[in-house]
């Protein structure tokens, strides 16, 4: 493992060494952020649900008006990551190419494909059994509905909402957009139940829609649980009768106390949490 934690590094298919330049400096992704990417789990030498990951890659870039991910030679670095550390958190990152000085791009650029691998984090608690306690941010997302969902490579709004605070035993803070409604974690999608209902934020302005999102309403759809996509302002979710964050990493948390009041932990959490292990 090199000094930054990285376990495997490839770029455009082939092998860099992990103190080596893996990027030219005029590449789009590092200049402008100019790119998309996902992070995601490996468990024994695959990432479950990987057909809507590749699928929200494709849908990401089409979004910035770039090409279709090379999907065979991600699917490569897959499986030689997995031969050599089955278990980690991969982050694959798809950038614009490398072009000269200036906003406009250059034509028919090859996209950039990085494949970057670390070691599964240890959570401050047992998760599973003691929920974490979410913290409110005070930094607002600004609305962008053309960016709206997409994970970009800019992410310096949840650079900044996260460097709010530094105590290790909260794991995650709640942001809300400009008119205090709640959006996202700065690393997850929010879940609120109230009355046996799930609801989630509407993303259509700002936020990040992550793939774990997608698969808990499918999730509660088929256990027959109703699951909608609404406008939550902060209130409604400070008064729900649970709540839960998501993404591929963490898979779900429940939260034990948030803005001052305690939740109890949802009476499916742990179907929810081992469904989400599998394939769909």
């Amino acid at each position: 493992m090199s000094a930054d934690g990285t376990l495997f590094l490839r770029v455009d298919g082939r092998d860099v060494d992990h103190g080596a330049a893996a990027v030219m400096a005029s590449d789009r992704g590092l200049g402008y952020g100019d790119g998309v990417f996902r992070t995601v789990l490996l468990r024994d030498g695959r990432v479950a649900a990987w057909p809507r990951h590749a699928q929200k890659l494709g849908i990401d870039l089409a979004r910035l008006g770039l090409g279709p991910p090379d999907l065979p030679r991600i699917a490569a670095d897959l499986a030689q990551l997995g031969a050599r550390h089955p278990d980690c958190v991969v982050r694959i990152t798809l950038t614009a190419g490398a072009s000269v000085r200036g906003y406009r791009r250059a034509r028919d650029t090859p996209l950039t494909t990085i494949v970057r691998a670390t070691a599964i984090p240890a959570w401050p608690v047992d998760v599973a059994h003691h929920g974490i306690e979410l913290r409110l941010c005070s930094l607002r997302l600004a609305e962008q509905p053309v960016l709206a969902g997409v994970k970009h490579l800019n992410r310096l709004e949840q650079v900044l909402a996260r460097a709010e605070w530094d105590d290790e035993r909260i794991p995650e803070g709640l942001t809300l957009d400009s008119a205090g409604h709640a959006i996202c974690g700065t690393m997850s999608n929010l879940f609120i139940l109230e009355a046996g209902r799930l609801a989630t934020p509407d993303l259509t302005r700002c936020g990040v829609e992550g793939v774990q999102r997608s698969r808990i309403l499918d999730w509660a759809r088929r256990r027959g649980i109703p699951a909608s996509v609404e406008r939550l302002p902060l209130e409604r979710v400070c008064a729900a009768d649970g709540l839960i964050l998501c993404n591929s990493v963490i898979g779900a948390w429940w939260v034990n106390r948030f803005h001052g009041r305690s939740y109890p932990r949802p009476a499916w959490h742990d179907e929810l949490a081992a469904d989400l292990e599998r394939d769909d």
